[in-house]
């Protein structure tokens, strides 16, 4: 990554390495988001007695590991590879690619401006990054509409471009809720008047499905989980207060995400 975050990390926090150097009893990496050298234990590699540290790490090869201590003064940074968990792993490998991604979108609009990789940042990169932490937030806020580049002081030519190209190749962020409703009506036409209550709450992102009696299921579609639980648990009221004024039964079921 062209990018380095500046000063050091921060202790428990979970970073991405590169390998450098291993010897018979620690291993030393390179923090590719900081320019900062760690090192390993060999009793931070592995749970057990490792015989040889090269059955487990290899030169060059990405890690995700965990920050156990920091000494500035002598710019000593300690690290763990056996304490990072599958899902801490997954997630910042993930977070790691996006921001990738974001570099590289970046770096082709330096291209198209007749700029190198330096002179983009210098004009905006360095700019979002300040505001935002890193790219890929700031590029995902631009998907959703809810980030105008300009408003950060970068030149409008870049800010456009930047804005254009975002658009075009990332997908607005999108998440799917679920759950089953079982409605039941007494009366006569029942099946209508329960066809008429689902019909008055369709909007977009909304989609109900028949389940076969009195089952049906419904995915709410949003950008992110906590909008979508809100618009969940404002449709299901709506549908639960029109069900039961027409003397009906109404029940719920969430799905696990």
């Amino acid at each position: 990554m062209f990018y380095k975050k500046k000063g050091f990390p921060e202790a428990n926090e979970i970073v991405m390495c590169t390998i450098k150097k291993i010897l018979p009893y620690s291993v030393f990496v390179n923090l590719d988001e900081y320019d900062k050298e760690g090192m390993l234990h060999i009793s931070e590699v592995s749970p057990g007695r490792i015989r040889n540290l090269r059955d487990y790490v290899k030169e060059e090869k990405k890690i995700v590991c965990k920050i156990l201590r920091i000494n500035e003064e002598k710019g000593h940074i300690d690290l763990s590879l056996r304490r990072v968990n599958l899902s801490q792993k997954r997630k910042k490998v993930d977070e790691y690619k996006q921001e990738q991604k974001a570099e590289k979108l970046l770096e082709q609009v330096a291209k198209e401006l007749k700029l190198d990789l330096k002179g983009i940042f210098e004009e905006a990169g360095y700019k979002i990054i300040e505001e935002y932490g890193d790219l890929n937030s700031a590029f995902q806020e631009i998907v959703t509409g809810d980030l105008d580049l300009k408003k950060l002081k970068i030149k409008k030519q870049v800010a456009d471009r930047i804005t254009e190209l975002i658009k075009t190749r990332i997908k607005p962020p999108e998440v799917i809720i679920s759950g089953i409703l079982k409605l039941q009506s007494s009366k006569e036409g029942g099946i209508e008047i329960i066809k008429s209550i689902l019909k008055s709450i369709m909007m977009n992102g909304i989609e109900i499905n028949y389940m076969g009696a009195p089952k049906y299921k419904i995915n709410v579609k949003a950008k992110d989980y906590k909008t979508a639980e809100l618009i969940l648990k404002d449709i299901t009221a709506k549908i639960e207060d029109g069900i039961k004024k027409d003397g009906g039964s109404f029940e719920f079921i969430r799905k696990e995400k």
